[in-house]
C-alpha cells in the first residue's frame, strides 16, 4: 500500500532571487520579468516555472486558454509563453484576444509549441505572437528570449 501523501516531508519553496546567468558577468543581475506560462501539460508547466523562477522571474501559469485570459488580466505579465495546441480556446485565439485588450496590448507573446510548419508560423504571427519557438526547445535560448524581449 502507498504511504499517505500527508506524511511526506514538505520542501519549502525557494524564493527566486535575481542572479547572474551563465552569459552575464557576476555583476549584472537578470532583470526580473512577470511571465505567464500557458501550457496544458502539467509536467511542462512545472519544469518551465522552476526554470524561470530559478532565474529570478515571477511566474504564474494557466492550463487552458480561458484561464490564461483571466490570469493575464489580473497578473499583467510582461511575457506570455504560450502553447498553441490548447484544449478549447487554442493559442492563436488566446494571443489574438490578449492583443486586442487595451490593458494587455503591450504583452510580448512567445509561441512555444509543437506546431511548427510554415503555415503555423504565419498563423502565430498573424495572431500577434512576437516569437515562435518549436518544441522541444533549447532552455538557454528560451531564457535568453525572456531576458531580452522588449
Amino acid at each position: 500500500m502507498f504511504p499517505s501523501l500527508q506524511f511526506l516531508p514538505r520542501v519549502p519553496e525557494r524564493r527566486a532571487k535575481p542572479r547572474a546567468s551563465r552569459r552575464q558577468s557576476a555583476r549584472e543581475a537578470v532583470r526580473s520579468r512577470r511571465v505567464l506560462v500557458v501550457e496544458d501539460n502539467l509536467d511542462a508547466v512545472h519544469s518551465l516555472a522552476v526554470l524561470l523562477k530559478n532565474e529570478g522571474h515571477v511566474v504564474e501559469f494557466a492550463i487552458n486558454g480561458y484561464v490564461a485570459l483571466d490570469i493575464a488580466r489580473a497578473f499583467r505579465p510582461d511575457i506570455v509563453l504560450l502553447d498553441i495546441g490548447l484544449p478549447g480556446l487554442d493559442g492563436f485565439e488566446v494571443c489574438s484576444r490578449l492583443k486586442s485588450e487595451p490593458g494587455l496590448k503591450h504583452i510580448r507573446v512567445v509561441a512555444v509549441t509543437a506546431y511548427n510548419t510554415d503555415e503555423d508560423r504565419v498563423r502565430s504571427r498573424a495572431a500577434g505572437c512576437d516569437v515562435h519557438i518549436a518544441k522541444p526547445y533549447d532552455p538557454v535560448r528560451l531564457l535568453d528570449i525572456v531576458r531580452t524581449l522588449e
